[in-house]
């Protein structure tokens, strides 16, 4: 408690906290905002970190910070809810900060444009997106869970989908560019209990055990090794924790590979359940969406829902020693 409130006490610090309170953000995105040198903002930034307030991710040769959520930086969420919203420094920095926002929004848009021809010519090869996220969200039910693993987030779509059912989110991509576009949508649309990082998804930095439900949406058909893939989102999996899988059934549409860097052509009902075993998962369903009847060229999108078979109870285990006695 004594080091958090040293650690917060002093008015830069508490327009940092109060800037990454709203989500992440870099030093030179916090630099531009505050309009200190670059120095200075590292330091406020190391010693809040050394206190446990905010917390450090890498990617590539930038690094996010982001307010944490317990021990010191709960203390520190509850200064900042005693902070004057109207406060003219703190107002002006959100005004900076908002317009440091449009200002990525419109380069996310930009990339997503750059690239929307090859992602609209694969939309059109199977049923519409939203009969596939509906069929997503009825597969996971309704009830709420704690937190959710979205592998190769792209967009961010998935986080911004379930953010009414999950208390915290994580998506997960290589491309820092994609990872941009996510923020940008996240930040325009409000979530702010998501975040998103830059990973392996064959080395997930996530910790085992922790993930309640991980989704792997249009994302196998990329890899060399798929089955690896599903064998580390089980890792991240607590007792009982699900994963859905979304991709495509088999299919012989070759410009797929040549044009849009699909390494498999799909995949069968039998291989996938076969891998979710390796996985130690138990298939609990598993659904096809196939196009309109007759139609040349289009893909059938076919969703595994897994369970992790280990079970969680605050029941005594019986002994049943007496039994064969």
């Amino acid at each position: 408690m004594v080091a958090c409130l040293r650690a917060t006490g002093e008015s830069t610090r508490v327009r940092l906290l109060a800037l990454l309170k709203e989500g992440e953000l870099t030093v030179k995105d916090l630099t531009s905002i505050l309009g200190q040198s670059q120095p200075r903002i590292s330091r406020h930034l190391k010693l809040l970190t050394e206190a446990g307030i905010i917390q450090r991710y890498p990617e590539g040769a930038w690094a996010y910070y982001r307010l944490g959520d317990t021990g010191s930086a709960a203390v520190a969420r509850t200064i900042l809810q005693h902070a004057d919203s109207t406060d003219p420094t703190l107002a002006a920095d959100r005004e900076r900060l908002d317009s440091l926002r449009r200002s990525k929004a419109e380069e996310a848009a930009a990339y997503f444009a750059s690239r929307a021809e090859f992602w609209d010519q694969e939309r059109t090869l199977h049923v519409p997106e939203a009969a596939v996220e509906a069929a997503m969200r009825q597969a996971l039910g309704s009830q709420p869970f704690d937190s959710f693993l979205d592998l190769g987030t792209g967009t961010g779509r998935l986080l911004e989908l379930f953010q009414d059912q999950y208390r915290r989110g994580i998506g997960i991509d290589t491309s820092q560019s994609m990872l941009s576009v996510a923020r940008a949508n996240l930040a325009k649309v409000g979530v702010s209990h998501a975040q998103v990082r830059q990973g392996d998804i064959y080395a997930l930095p996530i910790p085992p055990k922790s993930t309640d439900v991980a989704v792997i949406h249009q994302v196998l058909h990329y890899l060399e090794e798929p089955a690896r893939a599903l064998r580390e989102a089980a890792r991240t999996l607590r007792p009982g924790g699900r994963l859905l899988v979304v991709d495509f059934a088999p299919h012989d549409l070759e410009f797929l590979r040549e044009k849009h860097a699909h390494r498999r052509l799909g995949f069968s009902h039998d291989q996938v359940a076969r891998w979710l075993a390796d996985a130690n998962l138990d298939l609990v369903t598993q659904q096809d969406l196939c196009p309109e009847a007759h139609a040349d060229e289009q893909l059938t999108v076919t969703l595994w829902l897994a369970r992790d078979r280990r079970i969680v109870t605050d029941l005594p285990i019986a002994d049943t020693t007496q039994e064969f006695a």
